[in-house]
């Protein structure tokens, strides 16, 4: 059973990543935290030092395994380059409006953060090599299936940003259609790289 601090804390964490995940980093206001978690702003300061603390552990509690968690049972599969065509496939056509409009919250707080504070930035390259890794290790189980000429982390890499960047273009563009579009081709490729 958790505390009473731990429960604040947790709250505090849910509320702050709904917040992050609408309006970006900069933008989520410690007052509507606030008001939200109906706490004090000692009992936030209680937990997090700042307002950049606090968005760290969004980060590394939250958004990280959210999104690890999200690719591990493609990847894990018997055959995780069927797995991560079926993943990219169902992901494509589940995603719903608010999800082309928003956008994908660990890739949209990377792209406003990476640039402008280097405890985000490390803690992006933290999980994207977390992630490459992941990929790497599950392509690399079933190499006898694949072309000699892979380089699996190279093609980990590639894998994440043709996702990253079909997430970035169908919420620039607010279409549903790209995404699907990218995530087809990028199926296409994947199956290429298994012998023929």
């Amino acid at each position: 059973m958790m505390r009473d601090a731990e429960q604040t804390r947790q709250l505090i964490l849910e509320v702050s990543s709904e917040e992050i995940r609408k309006h970006g980093f900069q933008a989520t206001s410690l007052s509507t935290i606030l008001a939200k978690c109906n706490i004090s702003k000692g009992a936030l300061y209680h937990h997090f030092a700042n307002k950049n603390e606090l968005g760290y552990a969004v980060f590394e509690e939250i958004f990280t395994p959210m999104f690890i968690e999200m690719w591990e049972p493609a990847v894990t599969q018997e055959d995780p380059i069927a797995g991560l065509c079926d993943f990219f496939h169902d992901m494509a056509h589940d995603m719903s409006c608010e999800d082309v409009v928003c956008g994908c919250p660990l890739n949209n707080l990377s792209q406003e953060m990476a640039s402008v504070d280097e405890g985000f930035r490390l803690r992006i390259l933290a999980m994207q090599q977390k992630l490459n890794t992941l990929i790497a290790e599950n392509l690399r189980r079933m190499s006898d299936q694949l072309r000699n000429d892979i380089d699996y982390s190279q093609v980990s890499y590639f894998i994440v940003s043709a996702f990253h960047g079909s997430t970035s273009l169908s919420k620039t563009t607010q279409n549903k259609t790209l995404f699907q579009t990218v995530m087809a081709e990028l199926c296409l490729y994947i199956q290429s790289l298994k012998k023929a």
